[in-house]
């Protein structure tokens, strides 16, 4: 088997290139899903569910794409095709899912919208980033991997920073920050349209710069003459053969993987309650029928009135001066609307003009559908149920259409004989309110902050090889990050938030350098791009099994109608952290010697 050559730090730059590209993705998906989700009108209690198809995606593509690319080869090389496919597909993909609130979409339809449009950016980014990895291995020799791997950990670092500030820097030059209630804002749009054009401008440059061996050439170069005769090996065989290490670094990857997918998730809104001071909102969540409560976020009197959609209900009239008119539209002192298609219009800092039951203040005039209402004194809104009077048939509706026509379009609909209106209420519970300037601008600080972990984690980097013990460096970085957790949970400065994340980062620099250098210690023989795809199930399975639990933890610490108290997600983070940290010294090694980490984009955010 021949030496492979030593290459130029340019030809090692273009290997990697594209990875810049592939995080600023992949930093827009981390520090804004839950964002786009919430504000297109995602319970906080589901949030975690949301997170499921990202890391489930990468378990099942990772493996695939590294399997099939050790046995690919065509016209256009053998890792390059899994680029070209999976990079365009990303490209459409990150123009489309900022938009799932703005489509004139129900919230079911929007959401539903959101998750496979995160299904399928988030599986061919999966298969757009394989590619960078396998070529460091296909044409780099032993002596330069180090500066190849160090290369892509710049790139995919500084791809990250940016990727996290697009939508802060966005609003510091003066776009703006807010939308209408459920549609994301133009901060967050335009920052996955720009990511979207980068990705693509690296791609190009990547299939003009890169040139892949011929089958020929690299065979000479890795020993690889009979492997495409060879029969690969199936994931069981694998997995049976796979090296001690593998699993007990698989143990404390668990706790790690873990603990992010909740940073992740919950991050945003700890920050925006305690940070920001995010002032809350009321949801409907159903009707309390003495001890039942007919859960549904659109409800209908029969089958043809609705009276409440998308958690909010609707405005059956108003009251003014003890006389009731029925509205569709009012007008308070002129031009100020207060009602609009019988919902009630927030302002510009998205709070509601008015509350069911309250009485408005300051009211000189009034116009209701295009009447002048002379007697104004005291004006209130008056919602359908509190109109209702003895028995009615209440009907759940699981999506409902306003049509062109003015007609509603039911599905899924079931219909409950209620005896006696007196006797229910609305089921509500209390969300942060994602259409206010507070919460949209703890939503772009959360992007810097995690800007400053990989920042600090880049830092750290290169302090862990100072440390005589492997295992004391990974060890310790995972225990400052769950310090850093604990300590994100409960600060309420939004710039001690920057120590925080400093330490978050130390865990970070860890989490890439060590199971990477550890486990390329214990591999031998022609499957490794086969192992390292199933190595990426020790970062998958553990989200998976993270945003599956998510919601049943918040649910269990929750009380009912109060903010879901999202913080303590992140102190349950900060503990599995802990423990990963305690874990790492169950961790045998095949090599003990003390070896430099080599900071690699393997686990970079594969969520």
């Amino acid at each position: 088997m021949k030496i492979k050559p030593d290459l130029s730090f340019w030809k090692l730059w273009n290997l990697s290139f594209g990875f810049f590209g592939v995080q600023i993705a992949y930093a827009l998906q981390s520090a804004n899903v839950s964002r786009i989700f919430t504000t297109i009108g995602a319970d906080p209690h589901d949030l975690s569910y949301f997170w499921i198809l990202p890391p489930l995606m990468g378990l099942l593509v990772q493996p695939i794409v590294g399997m099939m690319s050790d046995r690919t080869w065509n016209r256009f090389g053998r890792r390059l095709p899994y680029l070209i496919f999976g990079a365009t597909i990303a490209v459409v993909v990150m123009c489309l899912l900022p938009n799932a609130g703005s489509f004139q979409f129900t919230v079911a339809s929007a959401i539903l919208f959101g998750l496979i449009a995160l299904m399928l950016l988030d599986t061919s980014i999966n298969m757009a980033m394989q590619p960078f990895k396998m070529l460091v291995g296909d044409m780099v020799n032993e002596k330069q991997k180090g500066l190849a791997y160090s290369i892509q950990s710049f790139l995919c670092n500084a791809g990250s920073v940016v990727g996290y500030i697009f939508p802060i820097c966005l609003g510091w030059i003066g776009m703006k920050n807010t939308a209408p209630s459920g549609v994301v804002p133009p901060t967050v749009i335009w920052s996955f349209y720009i990511g979207a054009a980068i990705l693509l401008i690296c791609v190009v440059y990547s299939l003009l710069k890169i040139k892949e061996w011929p089958p020929h050439v690299y065979n000479e170069y890795n020993g690889g003459e009979n492997a495409a005769k060879e029969k690969t090996p199936g994931v069981i065989s694998l997995l049976k053969n796979a090296p001690s290490t593998f699993w007990s670094v698989g143990l404390v990857q668990f706790f790690c993987w873990f603990a992010f997918l909740f940073l992740w998730t919950y991050t945003t809104n700890t920050v925006a309650l305690n940070a920001f001071d995010t002032p809350a909102t009321e949801n409907i969540v159903g009707i309390k029928d003495g001890d039942k409560t007919y859960a549904s976020k659109n409800l209908l009197i029969g089958d043809s009135v609705l009276i409440v959609s998308h958690g909010h209900a609707l405005v059956e009239g108003i009251k003014a001066d003890g006389a009731f008119y029925p509205a569709s539209t009012v007008v308070i002192n002129g031009n100020d609307t207060i009602v609009k298609d019988h919902k009630i219009t927030n302002d510009e800092s998205g709070i509601a003009k008015a509350k069911f039951g309250n009485q408005i203040s300051n009211v000189k005039s009034l116009n209701v559908d295009g009447k002048a209402i002379e007697n104004c004194s005291d004006v209130s809104v008056v919602d359908y149920l509190s109109r209702i009077q003895g028995p009615f048939n209440l009907t759940e509706a699981a999506i409902v259409v306003q049509g062109a026509d003015g007609k509603l379009s039911i599905e899924d609909a079931t219909t409950h004989q209620i005896s006696d209106a007196a006797k229910c209420s609305f089921a509500t519970n209390t969300v942060l309110n994602s259409a206010t300037p507070q919460y949209n601008d703890a939503g772009n600080w959360v992007g810097l902050l995690y800007a400053i972990q990989a920042l600090g984690s880049v830092v750290w980097a290169i302090l862990l090889p100072k440390f005589r013990s492997r295992k004391l460096s990974y060890s310790l970085s995972l225990l400052l990050a769950g310090i850093g957790f604990i300590m994100l949970a409960f600060i309420s400065n939004q710039y001690l938030l920057f120590i925080a994340f400093i330490l978050i980062g130390c865990g970070w620099a860890a989490m890439l350098a060590w199971p990477f250098t550890i486990l390329t210690n214990s591999l031998t023989g022609g499957n490794i791009g086969a192992y390292l795809g199933l190595f990426n199930c020790t970062i998958c399975v553990p989200q998976i099994i993270a945003a599956l639990a998510g919601g049943w933890i918040l649910s269990s610490l929750s009380n009912p109608g109060e903010i879901a108290p999202e913080y303590l997600m992140i102190v349950v983070a900060g503990i599995s952290i802990i423990i990963g940290s305690v874990c790492v010294f169950f961790i045998k090694e095949k090599n003990s010697a003390k070896t430099a980490p080599v900071e690699t984009p393997l686990e970079s955010e594969n969520i």
